[in-house]
């Protein structure tokens, strides 16, 4: 059954289109009434990004929480892994991070995570959205019992510490020359502070947030600002940072971009040579290219894959004791360190391996050449158009076009109307041949209404 406000990542939308004071209010309650267990005092801690209406937002769910007895403690912008750190170490029965990623400005949304700082199940997920379609004023709390409120001061300083503390003792980052560029989003504070603390020469981009400007030409989903940079200071690295600050890209010193592909492969084979793995592979998505899969192999290690989504890779890394995972976009997890994907830790681990290695970023970041894949988008206005006669012949057929040296990944968005056709293999011309195939099947299909 689909759901009405949970998506893959929390709830996502428009700010006062989904995304109302009422909404928030109301899931302020819920998640309250949902995580009040035992008698002590109970406390949320909410953070968000930079995006103006952040504070509107915010405010209704220090009014939600409040209304059902909760205490809130207020982060201010951080990034998404500091809420989920700081909900466990400042024993909170619950975090939430007020973000909508790398989305624009104009959109907001609402993470959450348990006392243990992992995003919620989605069966706890599904027993907040009962709720929020219910009356809760029966189970507001008296007048004696509510909430306060207050802002908490040295939060920066607290992920900035535990963030250096994931890399080897003594590690400096001093002789390195790093572009970081924090997207106008949540990291512009903790990111650049940190990598100066540990020696580095910094060169801060996408530092300048003003409500709008989030994402906005900057970050991991439009670097070209920052290889020009790397280019102009003669940087050793670049560093892209999102809106949350939970994924990471890196631009080597040619100006090349990285994706997270690589960069999982560079921190596993880190890991394997310390004997750090705890089992010997990593977990990915479907959407990770065979040539990460294709070198895991080579090194001994395996690459499990999951759907598409950090909360079912960590689902996957917990259920079969994997320490690292993550995705192509540049989420990764080391779950020695976190309890959900971090773009600072990830960038340190990279930085820590340059150290080591004294090697330029883009030999180390270099570990394959990634299979020919493409990926196209189909808008449909409702129905099924997968299970179109003709759209799974055209599957078929492009399935047995690529063989066994080559993958088809069709999937519906978990966040638009729209149905994502992947292809890859090691014949370019073959692997545009199959996904474009199935594209005109989903576009001749009836519920199918144009090309993206």
């Amino acid at each position: 059954m689909g759901r009405k406000y949970f998506g893959t990542d929390g709830i996502r939308g428009k700010a006062n289109g989904l995304i109302t004071p009422e909404l928030a209010m109301k899931v302020g309650q819920a998640t309250g009434l949902a995580f009040q267990r035992g008698d002590h005092r109970h406390r949320v801690v909410i953070g968000k990004d930079t995006r103006l209406s952040g504070y509107m937002i915010e405010y209704a769910m220090v009014g939600g929480f409040t209304s059902v007895g909760m205490d809130v403690l207020l982060l201010g912008p951080v990034p998404t892994p500091a809420v989920a750190m700081l909900t466990r170490s400042m024993r909170a029965d619950v975090g939430v991070m007020i973000s909508a990623s790398h989305n624009p400005y104009a959109d907001n949304g609402i993470k959450l995570f348990g006392p243990d700082g992992f995003k919620l199940s989605d069966e706890v997920e599904a027993e907040i959205e009962k709720m929020l379609d219910s009356d809760l004023g029966p189970q507001l709390a008296s007048s004696r019992m509510l909430g306060r409120a207050r802002r908490v001061d040295d939060v920066r300083a607290r992920y900035i510490e535990f963030a250096k503390r994931t890399l080897p003792r003594n590690m400096s980052l001093e002789g390195l020359r790093i572009v970081v560029d924090c997207a106008n989003g949540a990291g512009y504070r903790a990111a650049p502070e940190a990598l100066w603390e540990l020696g580095a020469e910094v060169f801060a981009i996408g530092v300048e947030p003003d409500g709008f400007n989030i994402n906005h030409e900057v970050g991991s989903t439009a670097p070209e600002r920052l290889i020009e940079k790397v280019r102009e200071v003669r940087a050793d690295i670049g560093i892209a940072l999102d809106g949350d600050a939970d994924r990471v890209l890196i631009v080597d010193e040619r100006g090349h971009l990285v994706d997270g592909d690589q960069l999982m492969a560079v921190i596993a084979e880190s890991l394997q040579h310390d004997g750090l793995l705890s089992r010997p592979g990593i977990v990915a998505t479907i959407m990770s290219n065979l040539g990460l899969e294709k070198h895991l192999e080579g090194v001994g290690l395996s690459l499990v894959r999951t759907a598409v989504g950090d909360r079912y890779v960590l689902e996957r890394m917990r259920e079969d004791g994997y320490n690292l995972g993550g995705e192509q976009s540049g989420h990764i997890i080391l779950s020695d360190h976190t309890t959900t994907g971090d773009g600072l830790v990830a960038a340190l681990q990279i930085l820590a391996v340059v150290k080591r290695q004294g090697k330029p970023v883009s030999e180390i970041c270099h570990r394959f050449d990634p299979y020919p894949q493409f990926l196209k988008n189909v808008r449909f206005s409702g129905g099924k158009p997968l299970a179109d006669v003709q759209v799974m012949a055209a599957i078929a057929e492009a399935e047995a076009m690529l063989g066994k040296t080559g993958r088809l990944v069709i999937r519906p968005s978990g966040t638009e109307p729209l149905i994502r056709v992947m292809g890859e293999g090691e014949d370019r011309g073959q692997v545009e041949a199959a996904v474009d195939s199935v594209c005109d099947a989903l576009r001749r299909a009836p519920d199918s209404v144009a090309a993206e």
